[in-house]
């Protein structure tokens, strides 16, 4: 495995550890809602989707088969402009590279 997709692999591991880990850590009862930091941790479902597509994105770096990786790629993007919601977009598109890996 080369040196910058294993760096990239564990960038992206250690900010979504920070971004689940870090909230049960700090005290946040002060902070409102509305602030930047509610909004700052309203990004943990971007952030799980950004996981997913960079665990996505290796075989495509190692020379595989794309078909699921733009498939389920797809279906997130679809799936999160048709009903907006972070949780199904996510789902649908494991579902989608999942049966298409599976062809």
């Amino acid at each position: 495995m080369r040196a910058e997709v294993l760096a990239l692999v564990v960038i992206v591991g250690a900010a979504t550890w920070a971004f689940r880990y870090l909230p049960f850590r700090l005290n946040l009862s002060a902070l409102s809602a509305g602030g930047w930091p509610g909004r700052m941790l309203a990004a943990t479902g971007p952030a799980a989707i950004a996981a997913l597509f960079a665990v996505s994105v290796l075989p495509l770096l190692a020379g595989g088969v794309q078909a699921p990786f733009w498939a389920g790629t797809a279906a997130v993007i679809g799936l999160w402009f048709w009903c907006r919601s972070v949780v199904l977009a996510t789902l649908g598109g494991a579902l989608v590279y999942g049966v298409v890996f599976a062809i």
